[in-house]
């Protein structure tokens, strides 16, 4: 069920009681005996309705008595109908039809001239009663088939009574309101409804005096323009639009909320009424509401902002020109999960354009759409990512969305459905095609002078982002490296972990030139710690013995470097959880300058040491430093 058809059925049915429960106030008590709760049984209860039904069934008549005991027999059944055990019982025992009959004016009396007792009151507690039993989608086609329909039309046409009192407002209202229960959801009836001839009725209501009255005519447009192509034209061209436009700017909640959603369904797939809508001057109005102290109304006035900035570009951008985009910012902040879906509905259509990007970020859009990451929300999520896929596409907003932790948050995220992965996978592969000139150079100067913590979430931004061509500069040049290393000595698990897969991705992916021109590149993608990380205990996790000594070493690197150290480390062997690993078959300067080369991608070879440096590098697979080794030797030969 669409949940703008679920608040259109939630708000029909609170009005119906509500105003039920405020005129009760001013017409005589119904004793506690008429009551479902002065009943001890279902069949005592069920008596006294088909009591009520009798009454209506022999008092469609002008006479002073019969008017009075209609009146109290709908006002009645009007109060049964609020509670929906007995609807059911109320339609079994012929409510139905009694109270349709009732809807009209009895035939008048013999000589009778003027207006009769109770005049428009009894037709009122009719569709009241009606309007309440149609809230049941299955009782909808009896109460029409019955011919509610062409009296509930005629009612509306009262308003042009000479007698405009409290009373006729009250039965124009409540037809309104019976006809928007009827429609609700059923397509079929909604055209009954047109084809009644009510839509022009409902529109000239738009205009009336009465605040209610106007706010029952825009509910009945709203349901009535709900998925109906031919009531929305009807509704437009019977000149509805300018005076919904003038309600939007009501200070009258519940009036700007139905104008509101009347709009919203009027535009929903019919671009050629959301053309009209705005040239009818919709849209700073609409906007306004963003600022309603009712969040209904909040929340319709985002989704029709969205709507209207799928229309084309230039709406895009005016929206943001007229001041949108902070209080949907706010929006995002609230505790209502519906209105924080609406603003990222909104905001997710607006990023979409180049200009309005940056403007998103900059009002502090990007902290709560990455918060909106770990919400149990699937639509919610999904809008949050979308928008989050549009702002990357503005080479401004990279920097400050990876330093928030932005590249954490969508590569960590635990998303719902299939088509928020899929926008999120999207984003990354985005996010990676920026990172190039100015965005990296801002990049590698806040991993220089920003904070720990933003230098930290760069480099594992990098880590995975960054181009082959640009790890050097990165990790070894501009410290990118050391930052990482650092991880792995932080208290956090979540940043040690953090920082070893970074490393792994480094060490597996990314690839090295060798610097001998004329030796084959090594086949094995690989990053090099350097130099400075030979044989040097910082952060040394494994040691070698070699003849007697200890030679300092880190696994990160040797995994990365052969087949033959991951059987090693990450095989089922014993090396795999050994603090020392003796090394018995080689010398300490071959297995140094093996180690060299692992570390920094290149070596000297001194032709005296190149048959045993050939040999070693061989025993643990590393390819490129055979061919090093093969072609010093065959320089000499």
């Amino acid at each position: 069920m669409d949940r703008r058809t679920i608040s259109t059925r939630k708000g029909s049915k609170r009005k119906l009681e509500q105003d039920f429960e405020h005129e009760n106030q001013d017409r005589h008590k119904i004793p506690a005996t008429d009551t479902a709760a002065g009943y001890e049984s279902h069949q005592k209860l069920t008596r006294h309705i088909q009591t009520q039904v009798d009454i209506l069934n022999s008092s469609f008549s002008s006479l002073e008595a019969d008017r009075a005991a209609a009146r109290r027999a709908t006002s009645v059944l009007s109060q049964f109908a609020k509670t929906e055990e007995l609807v059911d019982t109320m339609v079994d025992c012929g409510a139905v039809p009694a109270l349709v009959m009732h809807l009209q004016a009895p035939p008048p009396a013999r000589g009778e001239n003027g207006s009769k007792l109770y005049e428009h009151e009894v037709e009122k507690g009719s569709a009241l009663a009606l309007g309440l039993l149609a809230v049941k989608p299955e009782h909808q086609q009896l109460i029409v088939d019955a011919g509610a329909l062409t009296h509930l039309v005629e009612l509306l046409k009262r308003h042009k009574s000479v007698d405009n009192s409290r009373t006729v407002n009250g039965v124009v209202r409540k037809a309104a309101d019976a006809i928007t229960n009827l429609a609700h959801e059923n397509s079929g009836i909604k055209t009954r409804v047109r084809i009644e001839g009510a839509i022009p009725y409902l529109v000239e209501l738009l205009e009336h005096a009465d605040a209610k009255v106007q706010r029952a005519a825009a509910g009945a447009l709203r349901t009535l323009a709900f998925k109906n192509d031919e009531n929305k034209n009807q509704i437009v061209e019977c000149n509805a639009l300018p005076t919904l436009v003038i309600m939007l700017g009501s200070e009258d909640t519940a009036i700007h909320y139905e104008a509101v959603g009347v709009i919203g369904n009027l535009v929903h797939s019919s671009p050629h009424i959301k053309k009209a809508v705005l040239l009818a001057g919709a849209l700073q109005p609409v906007i306004g509401l963003l600022s309603s102290p009712c969040s209904e109304s909040q929340r319709e006035a985002a989704l029709l902002l969205g709507q209207f900035a799928a229309a084309d570009s230039d709406c895009k951008v005016h929206i943001v020109q007229r001041g949108a985009v902070k209080p949907l910012i706010d929006m995002l902040e609230s505790s209502d999960v519906q209105l924080k879906e609406m603003a990222a509905f909104a905001l997710g259509r607006l990023a979409q354009e180049t200009h309005n990007q940056a403007g998103i970020a900059h009002n502090g859009g990007i902290v709560p759409l990455l918060r909106l990451l770990d919400s149990k929300s699937g639509p919610l999520q999904h809008n949050a990512a979308f928008t989050l896929y549009g702002l990357v596409d503005n080479e401004d907003n990279v920097a400050d969305l990876i330093k928030v932790g932005g590249f954490q948050k969508l590569q960590y995220g635990e998303f719902i459905v299939q088509q928020t992965k899929d926008c999120v996978a999207k984003t990354m592969r985005r996010l990676e095609e920026k990172i190039h000139g100015r965005v990296l150079n801002h990049l590698l100067y806040l991993m220089r002078v920003a904070e720990r913590n933003i230098q930290r979430r760069v480099a594992l931004a990098l880590a995975h982002l960054c181009a082959p061509d640009d790890r050097k500069v990165v990790f070894l040049d501009k410290n990118g490296l050391d930052l990482l290393l650092g991880l792995l000595e932080s208290g956090s698990v979540k940043l040690q972990c953090d920082g070893s897969v970074a490393l792994y991705r480094l060490a597996t992916q990314a690839s090295s030139v060798s610097p001998v021109d004329a030796a084959p590149l090594s086949p094995t993608p690989q990053v090099y710690l350097g130099e400075q990380y030979v044989n040097n205990p910082t952060l040394s996790d494994v040691t070698f013995l070699v003849e007697g000594k200890r030679f300092y070493a880190h696994r990160i690197c040797l995994l990365a470097s052969s087949d033959a150290f991951r059987a090693m480390f990450d095989g089922g062997y014993r090396e795999r959880n050994a603090k020392d690993v003796e090394i018995p078959n080689i010398r300490w300067d071959v297995f140094e300058l093996m180690m060299r080369f692992i570390y920094t991608g290149s070596v000297e070879i001194n032709i005296d040491l190149a048959q045993d440096l050939l040999r070693a590098a061989d025993q643990y697979l590393l390819d490129g430093l055979k061919r090093l080794c093969e072609c010093t030797i065959a320089q000499v030969n």
